[in-house]
């Protein structure tokens, strides 16, 4: 099939290089990592400073490479907790030129404090799913486990 075909050849050259989250009010860095977290079929984790909740907003900087050229490049990211989705966004980045390197920064707004669960029940049982897309083809699914330091 040529979607698949397509998609394996995106993900051959395709690699995050580094993601930062940091307050989007202050610009305080809370966490930021260099591992490659498009690969698929492994959880990773990240360690977050329980900090970043009080945050009303946070920013999030994503640094990528691509080999290949892409006509619209997006992302679908879900929050889950336990294996329930509680939040799910969508972000579009557009053409991506082949051989480059791109930095993409998004914001999002936390929900009113009302709503939000401590880090002692958050902490671990929180999985960031996100899907890498070329328009409607799937790139990759990631999925990030956050502790809360």
């Amino acid at each position: 099939m040529m979607t698949e075909k397509r998609a394996e050849e995106i993900l051959k050259g395709f690699q995050v290089n580094w993601i930062c989250l940091r307050d989007a009010d202050g610009g305080k860095v809370f966490w930021q990592g260099a591992d490659d977290l498009s690969i698929a079929n492994v959880e990773h984790e990240a360690r977050v400073p329980k900090k970043i909740l009080k945050c009303r907003a946070v920013s999030r900087e994503f640094n990528f490479s691509s080999k290949e050229s892409m006509e619209k490049f997006r992302l679908e990211q879900k929050v889950l907790f336990k294996g329930r989705c509680l939040e799910e966004w969508f972000f579009e980045f557009g053409f991506v030129m082949p051989q480059s390197t791109n930095t993409w920064q998004s914001v999002m707004e936390a929900a009113p404090e009302s709503q939000m669960m401590p880090a002692s029940v958050l902490n671990g049982n929180v999985v960031i799913e996100t899907k890498f897309f070329d328009d409607d083809v799937l790139i990759s699914t990631s999925r990030v486990r956050l502790f809360y330091v």
